[in-house]
């Protein structure tokens, strides 16, 4: 059957009109409601952020670095301090336009090439975040200048700051370390904005970076309204900077610097003790780097420099250098020797050799020194002595002397890293070569050469631990708690005789008595040490000739060691000096010992006779050093036409011809590897 049309009647009409509608209107009530409720989130629990937000768009917050904690001497003598100074840097994610923008900074700072060329480089690797320095320590003029056009060079920062300035220079190198701007992986590890602040620095090497915490200080901060553009419109308001704390050491900055002058041209380290506290008076290694030049951001061709040099002026021969101590380990033997029950009278006939199977072992006087005891043994050095009775009680009795002495510990000071070095003995041999110690290895250990090695610092513990008799442990904080230590383990009257033979060595018959300190009152107490760099075979000394004397590349010479203490009477002071390949203790490391220590006693003789000494070196270490940058400089331009124009001035002294030999630090770090039956002694001690 077919429906007929649907009738719609008004009232139908108006009923689904009101459904739609209500439908409708109840959309707009919900979104309305969520409008509400969002202006109001926004309003009320978002206020604070948005306020904070609307604020940085119209003020701007710069950090202002900490000036930085200064490092004093035991006496509060400066070591490190700031400089106020004007810098200009650029924020690479700011940097519009970069060539008219360096361009106009060229121009108005008078930038030489060179400088462009490293400011280029640098922008090109760095990070987006991280300020690339343009220049430092410029006049207020330059600064100025480009003050005033700062809105024209987007990127560009000029600020007034500080600058970290070391009044001895290279003098404390190793030893304070220097300053430099943080690197991209220093942010990476916990996105401390200061550290992409323009013109803060941290601590790099030394005690500016092991002390970093205490140096740092706290940042301040400088509120400034500026144009949506950003123009700075006026600063509203500063909060200063909370500097770091100041660090006082134990060293001496003037024997610091009078021990760094005195090594002169040689490659080396002096390290001075006192022998009542264990405080560090000096830890001085040469040739060193300015730390200046590093914290003002150091250019390419210096720092190729550096690293060209073959004495390696970064390296810290104090604590890294690892050097055959020769027979400055001959008071340690003795010890062990003494108690081992061998008396002092005891005594071997020296004939200039001593025979060990079917090889011979020779002593440094060819011609022998006839009847020798302990005494007589320590203060002439003789080896074929200790050669003989160290077999005796052999090689672990020995080391265990040595480390009860100091030599191959590492001690508890704020440094970055020190090497130790090797005591060996029986159980080490086995451990690292897998073989048995053989009583050849005793007799070189014995005079400090075939596997031992030891580093400056722990030379001087030995001299300090010897001249006290206490179990001193070294200190370069002066705040750090005294360490005197308890007795060491040793007869008081085997110490007093080891004692009374070393003054020998310098006040009686011995190798140094041309190092006798200049005072009337004072007497210095020492043993000297020579030790070869590599190994004679039997056939070389066969054919006769030098090994390790003058008249062989530098790298090949012998290195030269000396370690002694004053007064003998009551020692005070300890001291180490190793020289690299100075050929002899007694000629070139002992002398400035007697001069590091007269220092200590009289500074103005000591002063007087080092003056002397650099006018024959051409100059102090600062002339040195830029006679060195200004000859590396041209090493590339083409010789004078004529050979009166090629020649130095007459008034001009040379470094030493061995100067260009091989790296000091590799020669003396690869000397332990000498094959040990093949180390024989050399004609001087």
């Amino acid at each position: 059957m077919k429906r007929g049309p649907r009738i719609v009647t008004e009232q139908q009409q108006l009923l689904t009109f009101t459904r739609r509608a209500m439908v409708l209107g109840g959309a707009q009530f919900a979104m309305g409601t969520v409008l509400a409720g969002r202006m109001a989130w926004l309003s009320v629990a978002e206020n604070e952020r948005y306020k904070l937000m609307a604020e940085d768009n119209r003020v701007q917050l710069i950090l202002i670095p900490p000036r930085r904690g200064w490092l004093i001497d035991r006496q509060g003598k400066p070591m490190a301090i700031n400089r106020t100074d004007f810098r200009v840097d650029i924020i690479p994610d700011q940097l519009q336009d970069e060539e008219r923008v360096l361009a106009e900074l060229g121009r108005l700072l008078a930038l030489p090439e060179e400088e462009m060329q490293r400011i280029r480089d640098d922008l090109k690797d760095a990070a987006g975040f991280r300020p690339v320095p343009v220049a430092e320590k410029i006049d207020y003029e330059r600064f100025a200048a480009v003050s005033v056009r700062q809105s024209e060079l987007p990127g560009v920062a000029p600020a007034r700051g500080y600058t970290r300035y070391y009044p001895a220079g290279a003098a404390v190198g190793h030893l304070i370390g220097y300053v430099g701007v943080a690197s991209a992986k220093d942010y990476e590890k916990n996105k401390d904005p200061l550290l992409i602040t323009p013109g803060f620095k941290i601590g790099k090497e030394g005690l500016e970076k092991t002390m970093e915490p205490v140096l740092r200080g706290k940042p301040g901060a400088k509120r400034s309204e500026v144009t949506a553009r950003g123009k700075i419109v006026r600063d509203l308001d500063t909060r200063s900077d909370e500097p770091g704390g100041t660090l006082r050491l134990s060293v001496d900055a003037g024997l610091q610097a009078y021990a760094a002058r005195r090594i002169g041209t040689n490659s080396g380290s002096v390290v001075v003790m006192d022998c009542h506290t264990g405080d560090l008076l000096c830890m001085a290694s040469m040739p060193s780097y300015d730390p200046n030049s590093f914290s003002d951001g150091i250019g390419h061709s210096e720092y190729a420099m550096l690293r060209a040099n073959d004495h390696l002026p970064l390296l810290n021969k104090t604590l890294q250098g690892l050097y055959p101590p020769g027979s400055t380990v001959k008071p340690a033997v003795a010890l062990a020797l003494l108690r081992a029950g061998i008396t002092p009278e005891q005594s071997v006939v020296c004939t200039g050799r001593y025979r060990l199977g079917n090889r011979y072992f020779h002593c440094h006087k060819r011609g022998g020194h006839g009847h020798v005891d302990m005494r007589r043994a320590i203060h002439q050095s003789c080896d074929v002595y200790f050669y003989h009775y160290s077999q005796q009680i052999g090689i672990d009795a020995i080391a265990t002397m040595m480390r009860n002495l100091g030599l191959g510990a590492e001690f508890p000071l704020p440094v970055a890293s020190q090497r130790y070095g090797t005591v060996p003995d029986t159980a080490w041999k086995q451990r690292r070569f897998k073989t048995a110690w053989a009583t050849y290895d005793t007799v070189n250990a014995t005079i400090g050469q075939g596997y031992m090695l030891s580093n400056p610092l722990q030379l001087a513990v030995m001299s300090a631990r010897i001249a006290s008799g206490r179990m001193l442990m070294p200190r370069l904080l002066a705040r750090s708690p005294l360490k005197a230590g308890e007795p060491l383990d040793i007869d008081p009257e085997h110490l007093e005789f080891i004692r009374s033979a070393m003054s020998d060595v310098v006040n009686g018959p011995g190798t140094a008595g041309r190092s006798r300190l200049p005072l009337a009152d004072v007497q210095m107490a020492g043993k000297t040490g020579t030790a070869q760099v590599r190994n004679i075979t039997a056939a070389e000394r066969a054919r006769g000739g030098k090994f390790g004397g003058e008249g062989v590349p530098w790298k090949y010479r012998d290195h030269a060691l000396f370690i002694g203490f004053a007064p003998v009477e009551n020692p005070r002071y300890a001291a180490a000096v190793v020289i690299e390949h100075g050929i002899g203790g007694s000629a070139v490391a002992a002398p400035i010992a007697r001069d590091v220590l007269t220092y200590l006693y009289d500074p103005a003789k000591a002063l007087a006779t080092l003056d002397k000494m650099e006018e024959g070196w051409g100059g102090n270490i600062e002339t040195r050093m830029a006679r060195e940058a200004a000859e590396w400089g041209n090493r590339d331009k083409p010789a004078p036409a004529s050979a009166e124009a090629a020649a130095p001035p007459a008034t001009t002294a040379s470094a030493p011809a061995a100067n260009a030999a091989a790296p000091a630090g590799r020669a003396a770090a690869s000397a332990g590897n000498a094959a040990a039956a093949g180390n024989e002694p050399l004609e001087t001690d």
